[in-house]
Formats: structure tokens, C-alpha cells, sequence
């Protein structure tokens, strides 16, 4: 019986900037976007019927029903019958694009699995604005509201610690909160960025304008950089997305599980992986 598994990596925003916001509501994003070598797998086989199982570390509380952005990327094929298995290890609802990533992943196996074509444009990026992205699983430009990607310079992969502290932050919320909307556009993405230190020396010129609101509004935020920054070896700690997930960029891997090792003895409630971003 033929099976196909895809990762679902977990999507870290370098920089996020907040450039607008159309007559219809959403936001105008600029982001430089790059992927982890963690997180969920999904996995797909023939079925008689259509069936959806959650198991994993991370298992606990996800949906299973039509809510699950898994399922709705499912029912963009036609006729499927399949058994879906979502193996769960990234927290939910924190910045890292898990349900996005996980509903990338499910287009890609059963894209593979039935031999359709993928859905159009339009229908990935109504299931999320970081599908789009999460499916394209590479280090690129997102703008618009997600449906601009556009390749950028090669980067250095960049040992890192993606820090959760627990909490939810609502994306609503956050966006909400913003002070002014906005703002400028991201720097030109400079060529020649060959150690994750010239990286991280540019990131420090750039911003992710939902931290402060984010911050405001779930302070132990604050807490996780204020703590990654701490850490022997940082290069730059900033959040994610909308949150609550960080993350700190260090010179070598050797650094970035020394430094996790002393996150999760000092906090052992906090979701922690040391990982390499590309």
C-alpha cells in the first residue's frame, strides 16, 4: 500500500514588517521567512474513506473536525479517500505557522498520493495567508497578504533555539493593538550574508512590528527575550510571526543546544528546540 509522508516545518518570520491595511481589512505584510528542520509530519495512504487521526507529542486538544486546516486542505481535492496522520509536535497557535505548515504538508502528500494537481492560488491562500509560503518551504519575500513570494539572496543556515513560553496570543489581537499600521517596507535583503553573525547584523537593522503589541499584550514574552538574549552566544532574539514563539540566532549549533540545554534546566515549562533555520 503506497504511503507518503511530508514534513511540515516550522516557519520562522526574520523580520515581519506591517505596511498597510486594505479597504477589506487585512494587512499588508513585508517578511523575510525561512524554515526550521523541526516540526509536525503529516502522512497519507489509501483509504475507503476519508479519516483523520492527531497523535504526537502535541496531540492534545488539536481539533480533528472540519476546523483543522489539514481537513480543509483536504477537501480541496476531489473524491479523496485517504487516512490522514498528523504526527503533532509544534505548539499550536504560536507563530511558527504549525496549522499553515501542516495544511502545506497535506497538499504536497496527497498531491503526490492521488496524482491531482495542486488547487489554485486562490484556494491555498484562502485556507491562510502562510500556506502560500509554508508550501513554497524555503527562504523567501512574503508580501501582500501572503500571495507574493519572491526568492531572496543565498542566506547561511542559522543555528537557532525557537522558544514557547505556554501562552496563546491571538493574531486578531495583536494586529488590533498596532499602533500605526503603516510603516516602512523591508531593506533590500543584501547579498554576501555568508555566517549567520552578517545575518544577524542585518536583522538588527530590521523589525517585526508585531512584537511591541504582542509583548503588550502577554508580557511573558518579554520574559523569553529578555532570557534568550542572556544566553552565551546570541546573536539576535526576536519573536515570530504574531507569537508567543522566539527565537535567538547563534554563531555554530554547538552554541545553540548548549544554550538550549540551559533554557529548558532553568525553565522546563517553555517549549524549546534547537534547530537550524533555511
Amino acid at each position: 500500500m503506497k504511503t507518503v509522508e511530508e514534513a511540515a516545518r516550522a516557519k520562522v518570520n526574520l523580520a515581519l514588517h506591517v505596511t498597510g491595511r486594505r479597504a477589506d481589512g487585512y494587512h499588508t505584510l513585508d517578511s523575510l521567512v525561512v524554515f526550521a528542520d523541526h516540526g509536525d509530519r503529516v502522512t497519507v495512504r489509501p483509504a475507503k474513506a476519508l479519516t483523520f487521526n492527531v497523535t504526537g507529542p502535541r496531540a492534545e486538544g488539536v481539533p480533528t473536525d472540519s476546523s483543522n486546516l489539514v481537513l480543509r486542505a483536504a477537501a480541496l481535492f476531489d473524491d479523496l479517500a485517504a487516512e490522514i496522520t498528523l504526527d503533532k509536535h509544534l505548539p499550536a497557535a504560536s507563530g511558527i505557522g504549525g496549522g499553515s505548515a501542516d495544511a502545506a504538508a497535506t497538499l504536497r502528500a496527497l498531491q503526490r498520493l492521488t496524482g491531482q494537481p495542486l488547487p489554485t492560488p486562490e484556494a491555498i491562500l484562502g485556507l491562510g495567508a502562510d500556506v502560500p509560503v509554508c508550501l513554497e518551504g524555503r527562504p523567501v519575500r512574503m508580501e501582500g497578504i501572503g500571495e507574493s513570494l519572491s526568492p531572496v539572496p543565498e542566506l547561511p543556515p542559522l543555528p537557532a533555539v525557537l522558544v514557547n513560553p505556554g501562552v496563546g496570543v491571538a493574531t486578531p489581537a495583536v494586529f488590533a493593538a498596532l499602533e500605526r499600521r503603516e510603516n516602512p517596507a523591508m531593506e533590500a535583503i543584501p547579498s554576501g550574508l555568508r555566517t549567520p553573525g552578517d545575518l544577524a547584523g542585518w536583522l538588527r537593522t530590521q523589525r517585526n512590528d508585531l512584537e511591541p503589541p504582542a509583548m503588550a499584550l502577554q508580557p511573558r514574552i518579554a520574559t523569553v527575550l529578555s532570557a534568550l538574549r542572556q544566553l552565551d552566544g546570541c546573536l539576535i532574539a526576536r519573536m515570530s510571526g504574531s507569537g508567543a514563539t522566539c527565537f535567538a540566532i547563534f554563531p555554530d549549533a554547538a552554541a545553540a543546544r548548549a544554550a538550549a540545554t540551559q533554557l529548558r534546566a532553568r525553565h522546563p515549562n517553555w517549549w524549546t528546540a534547537d534547530c537550524t533555520l533555511a
